[in-house]
């Protein structure tokens, strides 16, 4: 009986080990391995050519990316877009859970077309919308003479930067309201229905209530958005360009525009590696907090 134990769970064993392996060994090989060899070029200068020398300078790379005014503006265009997307999303991505999640007729229907933006590629949708805040918003403003509002928004260093946050809410909320739904359905009806029956209302029940219930599902949401939007670069790519005048550059962009446009390997893999560990500590920051304000069912 022990032998057939022992051999049951080497068996289980080895079934893991078959379908885990080639992930650990493709995760290893795509991402482990450059990010350490990464590491290595931060601390060189290098301009990308093969033949070309490479010239160790140390953490002059390091302490010359602190004076870069273009890469801390950056970083103040990425704080403040990633600040505001993060909120914006995840309000609307709740205000969605929380209407299809009620005893509507079309919540199916609504689900799917809220949810169908994310299914569409960052490059794509970057595309779809430049045509939409240039072409057609010039359109409607000389068919409505509304020029204050319909103009080419992406032209303006005081609108591009906008542009960018309702393309970025219109693609993430509805994914972030499948993650929010499954929360509310997790919750336990019994609880709910106990508040109504003592006089609770729809604010006090949703703030004292359903928030604390669905707090996994604000961790899992905040640290996708808040990762998503500080690395986010597609939509910045194919929408703005970083312009006008660098007004949208944000910090993944800066960083491809360092390597592959001015030929600087090892200071643009500084800045991405400090990019790294910023995210790294912010997430992990966010996730420590939200972790503590979870409910135990």
């Amino acid at each position: 009986m022990h032998g057939g134990l022992e051999m049951s769970r080497k068996r289980n064993i080895a079934w893991y080990a078959l379908f885990v392996l080639p992930l650990i060994l493709v995760f290893t090989t795509v991402v482990i391995i450059p990010f350490i060899i990464g590491i290595g070029y931060s601390f060189i200068k290098w301009d990308g050519m093969p033949l070309n020398p490479k010239t160790f300078v140390g953490v002059d790379n390091y302490i010359r990316l602190f004076n870069d005014m273009k890469f801390l503006t950056s970083a103040g265009h990425t704080l403040l877009f990633t600040i505001i997307s993060v909120l914006v999303i995840n309000v609307l991505g709740l205000t969605f859970a929380l209407i299809v999640t009620n005893k509507l007729k079309v919540r199916n229907a609504a689900r799917t077309m809220l949810f169908m933006p994310y299914l569409i590629g960052g490059l794509i949708l970057g595309y779809i919308w430049k045509f939409i805040f240039t072409d057609v918003f010039n359109s409607i403003g000389n068919l409505t003479g509304w020029h204050n509002v319909f103009f080419s928004w992406l032209l303006d260093p005081n609108y591009a930067l906008a542009a960018m946050i309702i393309v970025t809410t219109w693609q993430m909320a509805g994914y972030i309201m499948i993650i929010y739904i499954n929360g509310i359905q997790a919750m336990p009806e019994d609880i709910i229905e106990a508040a109504k029956v003592d006089g609770a209302g729809f604010w006090k029940t949703l703030l004292h209530i359903k928030f604390p219930l669905i707090m996994p599902s604000f961790t899992i949401c905040l640290f996708l958005t808040l990762s998503n939007c500080f690395k986010i670069f597609d939509v910045n790519f194919s929408l703005t360009g970083g312009g006008p005048s660098n007004a949208t550059e944000m910090m993944a962009m800066n960083i491809y525009n360092e390597i592959f446009s001015s030929g600087h390997y090892g200071y643009g893999q500084a800045k991405a590696i400090m990019f790294f560990i910023a995210v790294a500590i912010i997430t992990l920051i966010q996730v420590s907090i939200t972790k503590k304000k979870e409910v135990e069912m």
